[in-house]
């Protein structure tokens, strides 16, 4: 598993959100870096951002997750296209940033 992994769940159904793009990027120079992306898994996980071996440095990373797609599929329009999370990281540690999302609503916390 991946050192930084998230989950999203759209409460508005009340199950996993499926197929969303989700971009992890890494501040470096004052500027966004971008270092991977992936699907959400059926599951509504990403748990792959990372190889498994790979520790990332400490400092300030962002994960996008691009919610229009996900839900112009269930024709249900959204106020929030996409949703950026930023967050530190401070030591080498397992970072789980979930998402639980809505048309119109969002909120996040530090998972295990």
């Amino acid at each position: 598993m991946s050192q930084i992994t998230s989950h999203v769940l759209d409460t508005s159904k009340g199950s996993p959100a499926s197929g969303i793009m989700v971009v992890l990027y890494e501040w470096n120079n004052n500027d966004w870096r971008e270092i991977n992306s992936k699907i959400t898994s059926n599951d509504g996980r990403v748990t792959d951002l990372l190889n498994a071996d790979l520790i990332v440095k400490t400092g300030i990373y962002k994960l996008k997750f691009n919610t229009r797609e996900y839900f112009e599929k269930l024709s249900i329009r959204t106020f929030y296209p996409f949703i950026e999370i930023a967050f530190e990281i401070t030591n080498e540690e397992h970072h789980h940033v979930p998402l639980l999302l809505n048309p119109f609503g969002y909120s996040t916390y530090r998972g295990s």
